[in-house]
């Protein structure tokens, strides 16, 4: 299998086959992405962008007026009579010539000092839409392979080249300028010395436009071959995956991984590099030529009576300078269309995101909703046409003060129907309304206000163990800490704080100087803690309890019980035993509600729900095999 084939797959195949790129080309496509990070930095840095523009012109008016003085320092030091009268007469020229290039290194100065405050500008501006963008989507477009893949295009490719593409744009004018500034000069000194230019600075151009071809050509293979690199990379060094890795005695497995991508990284870059040898080498050999070439138009010029000899002594400097300033243009050129490429990555996830974000009602979800009814609420996740429904043909109803259940196996969609009750989904078919209205005609804000959802899996908040709990309502006003306090209580969570070092101010963190790292069970209780913190008349418990030890379980349960006093409360979880005195049970299977009712009533319909609880109990009743030795 070639190495190509073994990177296939339908993440790493989103990179954009770089091709092969002409001059001409790279021209014609130039206007369209330097448009597009103009209108960025624009936004970012307006002023600061303009001052380096205006800054640039007047380089480039320097360099032309100095090319032009210089050709009036030689003229009279070429003049007829004494040395130190000729001397004497370039005096006034030569000063000419040194405040011009003062003034060019000031005003060089000047733009370097402006381009320092826009390319950190605009990544700050980037990153910040990029994140809002990514906070501010409903959460269905995560379940979208395409939304997710560009999304990470954007921040992993986007964010990165968009400060590049930025000082190519600035280096890219500005190298325009010098050429155009070359060529102004030359023009004004006599228009016969414009062929002798474009031979002089072909060659190097050439030069540098080929080496940029090759690194373009390849680029699609060697930015996927570095990512999947990365990836090995970061499975090797980070915190997380080190103990299973060990565990599983994974490493060698993880090292043949890493030279099956490594290796083949190596040999492109080694072709790339030596590509790019040859073109340099060839380069120099025309550029010699090149250079007698010019120097013998030069002469046949001088032979012919067309130009002074201080002209083709400027000639030569202006030859000298453009080659420079058009070596750098095309190697800018070539940079900013790839980087154009990364661009248009992030500005299409920002466009696509806005696309996607909730819409615009204004009407206030109730304070403290009596009921929640579910009418044939039926649901597809994005990207799912050719799959079954998560949920078909939900009916359900839960009054304030009743807790009810969802139960089932994996994958039933118990978790999915919780999400919907709480507007975090939309469902695709049906109705889900609070106190009779449709949750889709309320303020999106306004509905996740009255929510409380403590998941199994719950964030783990780099920072103090005080903010991982503020964080269920991090605005609300909670002097001396009382509520915070209380919550914990309820919790359990007290007990873990009271053995962390400093309290509710020790840091949380393995990857920080200083920090601690809690196990499952106590990270879960910080969650549960924040669950009762955000203090919500709707409680949604998706497996709150699973890392937990029995007696933080029952606390637990105790804890939800107190709280459950006129509040809507939903109940996921596999343990059955922890639903009994629940209002009203709902048995999941393949998105379907197949069987509800109490506890003993479930039981007595020697169902799903009967068989699952009976399985349950048995492996609590029954001794288990001790295998022979």
């Amino acid at each position: 299998m070639s190495d190509d084939a073994q990177m296939a797959s339908p993440y790493w195949s989103l990179d954009e086959a770089g091709g092969d790129i002409g001059l001409g080309r790279m021209f014609r496509r130039l206007p369209a992405t330097t448009g597009a990070v103009l209108a960025i930095i624009a936004r970012a840095a307006p002023r600061h962008a303009v001052t380096v523009l205006v800054l640039q012109i007047a380089s480039g008016a320097a360099t032309a007026f100095g090319l032009l003085a210089t050709a009036g320092v030689l003229e009279e030091l070429l003049a007829a009579g004494t040395a130190a009268g000729q001397v004497t007469a370039a005096l006034p020229m030569i000063a000419v010539v040194v405040g011009t290039y003062v003034l060019r290194g000031a005003v060089d100065t000047a733009v370097a000092s402006a381009h320092a405050r826009v390319t950190p500008a605009v990544r700050r501006m980037a990153e910040g839409e990029l994140f809002e963008a990514g906070l501010r989507v409903e959460l269905a477009a995560f379940d979208d392979a395409g939304f997710y893949d560009r999304m990470q295009r954007a921040r992993d490719r986007g964010l990165f080249h968009l400060g590049s593409a930025v000082d190519n744009l600035v280096e890219l004018i500005g190298a325009a300028l010098a050429v155009a500034a070359a060529l102004t000069g030359l023009a004004v000194l006599h228009p016969a010395l414009l062929p002798v230019l474009a031979l002089g600075v072909l060659p190097a151009g050439w030069t540098v436009q080929r080496s940029a071809r090759l690194s373009y050509a390849h680029m699609t293979r060697t930015v996927t071959l570095n990512r999947r690199v990365r990836m090995i990379t970061e499975l090797g060094t980070e915190r997380r995956p080190a103990a299973e890795i060990r565990a599983c005695q994974a490493q060698d497995f993880l090292l043949r991984e890493y030279a099956e991508v490594a290796d083949p990284l190596r040999d492109q870059e080694v072709r790339v590099g030596i590509g790019m040898v040859r073109a340099h080498a060839a380069g120099r050999v025309l550029t010699g030529l090149a250079t007698g070439a010019t120097f013998l138009a030069l002469a046949l010029l001088l032979r012919a009576g067309w130009i002074a000899p201080a002209v083709a002594g400027a000639a030569v400097m202006a030859v000298r300078s453009a080659t420079g300033a058009l070596g750098r243009l095309v190697v800018a050129g070539h940079q900013l269309l790839e980087q154009g490429m990364y661009v248009t990555d992030y500005q299409g996830f920002v466009a696509d995101a806005e696309s996607r974000g909730h819409g615009a009602p204004t009407r206030p979800a109730p304070a403290a909703p009596r009921l929640v009814a579910l009418r044939d609420v039926g649901f597809h996740y994005p990207g799912g046409s050719g799959t079954p429904p998560a949920l078909k043909g939900v009916d359900l109803e839960v009054r304030a003060g009743q807790t009810i259940a969802l139960v089932g196996e994996n994958g039933s969609g118990k978790t999915t129907l919780a999400k919907i009750i709480a507007g975090l989904y939309t469902p695709t078919a049906g109705q889900v309304s609070w106190d009779g209205v449709d949750i889709a005609e309320m303020d999106p804000r306004s509905v996740a206000d009255r929510i409380v959802m403590v998941l199994q899996e719950p964030i783990r908040w780099p920072h103090t163990a005080r903010a991982n709990v503020r964080a269920g309502r991090h605005d609300r006003d909670d002097p001396g800490d009382v509520a915070l306090r209380e919550a914990a209580e309820l919790a359990g969570a007290d007990t873990v704080v009271a053995a962390l070092p400093l309290g509710w101010q020790t840091l949380l963190s393995k990857y920080f100087r200083g920090g601690l790292e809690l196990s499952g069970g106590q990270w879960q209780r910080l969650a549960v803690a924040r669950g009762v913190f955000r203090d919500a008349p709707l409680l949604i418990w998706d497996e709150p309890t699973a890392p937990l030890d029995a007696k933080a379980e029952f606390a637990v349960y105790e804890s939800l019980r107190r709280l459950a006093a006129g509040r809507i409360v939903i109940l996921i979880t596999h343990r059955l035993a922890s639903v009994r005195n629940s209002d009203r049970i709902y048995l999941l299977h393949q998105g379907e509600v197949v069987e509800e009712g109490t506890h003993d009533q479930l039981i007595a319909g020697s169902g799903r729900y009967a068989e699952m609880y009976a399985l349950q109990a048995q492996m609590y009743t029954e001794s288990p095999a001790v295998p022979a030795r």
